[in-house]
This record gives structure tokens, C-alpha cells and sequence, in this order.
């Protein structure tokens, strides 16, 4: 490791997001819009540049390293760049190499995940019910997720389930899901709707405060405080009548940068320092010019341009997102 990434609040990044592809094969209805643009081929980073990278941020001291999308699997050749990244788990440079996924490919690739080094999936599910899930997703199917997430159970695989939350759609389902995950031995994480992106729709008709659904949830199950952390912001709670891992993440009615460890890179090789904020650093033409010095220096000046919080609120009189891109580009 040459020099660590440490910002000007003294945060360490050691988590990195990498989006490999905006392309997703569903349209879920608080990520996107039904009719996408997609990007051009030729502004999006090739699976070399993808490996080249996050190698770049793992000798700056990154130990773990999510894939995301859109969706990642549906990514052409992705499984190679999966393998190519595995070499930094085989090093020891690198702790962990996982992937945020809907789960509509998994009963294809699971296996080789596994193989690869991939111990843990983030799955987004939303629903246990055919036809809303298929509202929400706008096109996918829940038996082929469910297919998916058998095959990466029989894999090996460990399973957190990511639940956003919406009010008038699965609000009704969340104690549904918090047995399902209990008996199935998923983890399962609730996450407020985040105003990124225009949707088609009015976010304040979506959203539910996690507040509302602990106490809820509070009503039925005995929430017992955990002490296991992740890399990510989620704060976990125990249910005992499960002994399942519940976490909620609350960008909304509760800021949790303080701790704040990670940065997101888009397929088109943009970081961003926070999720929440439009700064950014484009490192595709420093990448592209084959000069590591360029590209260092740009990593530290993300350091020093990154803020100390996010500022997400839900635009009650236009409805407009907080952030422009969709969450689409960045992974959540």
C-alpha cells in the first residue's frame, strides 16, 4: 500500500463501490425510470479498465470491494473481471469481494461466484408477493429471484436481504419478510427510499420513515441492540423470535456519515465521494492516459472534496430528486 485514502475529517476509505454496467434488467420504481436512456458503449469503462481501477484504489488501502450495477450480472463478461479481481483476495490486499444484485441471474452464476472468492450477495427484494413484485420491478419475475437465491444458498453463498421500504405498496408486508429471512437464514436490511433521480413519481407518496417500521415491527418482535457492524451504515438489531439480523438504514430521518468509509465509481469511471452529493472526479482520462501518477493525484483530491455529509430531503412542493442521477448509475 502506498498512501491511505483519508479524507479531511479523518475517515479512512477502505469500501469501494464499483458500478460496472447502468444497464438492469428490471425498472423498479423507486430506482428508475421506465423508459431509460442508457449509456453509449463507448463512454462506459471496459472490464480491463474496471480491474485496472479498483486495483488502484486497493493499493491506496481499499480492503473490500462491492460490484454493483444497474445490474451487474447482466454485465457481458463480467464473470472475467470477477475472476481477474479475485487474484487481490489470493494476495491478501483485499478482504472481501462481494456484489449487490436483483437475483434474476444468480441460478446462473451463483456457482462461480462462489468458486471465485464471493462469500456474501446483497439481493434487493421488495416483495413476497408475485404481482406487486412484479409492479415494483416493472418486468421481473419473484420465482426466478427465488430460483436465484436457492442457488446461491445451495452455493454457499451469504445472503442479506435489501428491503427499501415504501409506504402503500410493502409496508404491509415487513413483518412477512422478517420471518421469511428468519427461516431461510438471510439477513435482512430495511433502507428508506433516497431522492435520486427522476422516477416518474411522486417520492412523498413512497415514503416511509424506518422509524414508523421499527415501531411497528416493535409491536410484534423483541429487537434486541447488536453489536455486529458492517462497512456499510446499516445499525443492527437482533430479532429474538427469529434469531435473524435485522439492520435499518436511514438516510433520511437519520444521518449516518460520521463514519462514513466508502466512495462510489460509475461505470464511466466518475467517483463520487458520497452518495448524497454531486461532487465528483472524473478518472477515466487519467485512467485511459496510462499515467498512475495522474490517477493518484486525483484519488487525493477526492479526499480532500469529500463532504462530511449527505443533505437528502424529499421535495414536497415539486417533488424534484435531491441528486439528479439515478441510483442507477452509482449502486445506491
Amino acid at each position: 500500500m502506498t498512501r491511505p485514502l483519508i479524507d479531511k475529517y479523518g475517515r479512512h476509505v477502505s469500501y469501494l463501490r464499483v458500478s460496472v454496467t447502468d444497464r438492469c434488467d428490471f425498472r423498479c420504481t423507486y430506482c428508475m425510470a421506465e423508459s431509460m436512456i442508457f449509456l453509449p458503449k463507448a463512454e462506459v469503462l471496459t472490464l480491463e479498465e474496471l480491474d485496472q481501477l479498483s486495483s488502484a484504489f486497493i493499493a491506496r488501502g481499499v480492503r473490500k470491494l462491492r460490484l454493483t450495477g444497474g445490474e451487474p450480472l447482466v454485465r457481458r463478461g463480467i464473470m472475467d473481471l470477477i475472476k481477474d479481481l479475485s487474484r487481490h483476495l489470493k494476495s491478501g490486499a483485499l478482504d472481501e469481494l462481494t456484489m449487490t444484485t436483483n437475483g434474476s441471474q444468480l441460478a446462473t452464476y451463483a456457482d462461480e461466484l462462489a468458486r471465485l472468492g464471493v462469500k456474501r450477495l446483497n439481493i434487493s427484494l421488495d416483495s413476497l408477493d408475485h404481482q406487486k413484485f412484479t409492479e415494483i420491478t416493472r418486468r421481473g419475475r419473484l420465482e426466478q429471484v427465488l430460483s436465484g437465491l436457492e442457488a446461491a444458498k445451495q452455493a454457499g453463498l451469504k445472503i442479506k436481504i435489501n428491503t427499501v421500504a415504501l409506504r402503500n405498496f410493502n409496508e404491509d408486508e415487513i413483518s412477512r419478510l422478517v420471518a421469511w429471512c428468519g427461516s431461510e437464514g438471510f439477513d435482512l436490511c430495511l433502507i428508506e427510499t433516497m431522492p435520486l433521480g427522476d422516477i416518474d413519481g411522486d417520492r412523498t407518496e413512497q415514503y416511509l420513515p424506518l422509524t414508523v417500521v421499527r415501531d411497528r415491527l416493535e409491536q410484534e418482535y423483541t429487537l434486541i441492540p447488536s453489536d455486529h457492524v458492517t462497512p456499510g451504515p446499516a445499525r443492527y438489531v437482533t430479532v429474538a423470535e427469529t434469531g435473524g439480523r435485522l439492520g435499518f438504514i436511514t438516510p433520511m430521518t437519520h444521518n449516518f456519515c460520521e463514519g462514513c468509509n466508502r466512495v462510489r465509481v460509475t461505470c464511466t469511471g466518475t467517483l463520487y465521494m458520497c452518495l448524497g452529493q454531486e461532487d465528483h472526479v472524473d478518472l477515466r482520462a487519467a485512467l485511459r492516459s496510462g499515467d498512475p501518477e495522474s490517477l493518484d493525484h486525483l484519488l487525493d483530491e477526492a479526499m480532500l472534496l469529500k463532504p462530511k455529509g449527505h443533505d437528502f430531503i424529499i421535495d414536497r412542493k415539486g417533488q424534484k430528486p435531491a441528486v439528479g442521477r439515478h441510483m442507477s448509475m452509482t449502486g445506491g
